[in-house]
């Protein structure tokens, strides 16, 4: 994984070809697709399982609580789950690459169909449709975790994991007072 994610900054993710990969980590392309499905799993593979993590961190919270400050809160167990420097690193690769933008919202999908049924479930929803009001809570939530995310990646990652919280409250506070 570090000799991929090397190449992949070195290079650029779209550039760098599992030959390359698998060569530089010493390992048989046979050995690579044993533990990675495409090259996307080798910069998204536990992130994407994260999905479960949160949902769980969401449930731990009162169902009186207000469901941005439950998702917020929530979100916060990203930060003992990632590491900063790999986080940034991440962003940076998908910042520059279509096919990881691609994964990223496949990943985000995944969240949201995890997240979505529990926010439905805290809130009132009127006459909407079943799953609509989940969904759309959850996808703007996400919304906001990706622009903090990309605020927090053009000041270079400073402030590490704090920041990047900070960041993700004012995101999540700009949407509530909208």
């Amino acid at each position: 994984m570090d000799a991929a994610l090397a190449l992949f900054l070195e290079h650029g993710f779209d550039e760098t070809t599992v030959d390359q990969v698998v060569a530089a980590a010493g390992i048989s392309r046979r050995s690579f697709f044993r533990y990675f499905g495409t090259k996307e799993d080798i910069v998204f593979g536990d992130l994407a399982e994260l999905g479960p993590v949160i949902l769980e961190a969401l449930r731990e919270r009162p169902d009186d609580e207000p469901i941005w400050d439950a998702l917020e809160q929530a979100f916060g167990v990203l930060a003992t789950q990632v590491n900063p420097e790999r986080g940034a690193m991440i962003g940076r690769l998908v910042a520059t690459s279509p096919a990881l933008r691609a994964a990223h919202l496949e990943k985000h999908l995944r969240w949201q169909e995890v997240l979505a049924p529990e926010v439905e479930r805290r809130v009132s929803t009127g006459d909407a449709p079943r799953g609509l009001v989940g969904e759309a809570i959850v996808a703007t939530a996400l919304a906001c975790l990706d622009a903090a995310s990309t605020a927090w990646l053009r000041e270079g990652g400073e402030g590490g994991l704090d920041e990047l919280r900070r960041l993700t409250r004012l995101a999540l506070a700009a949407v509530r007072k909208g």
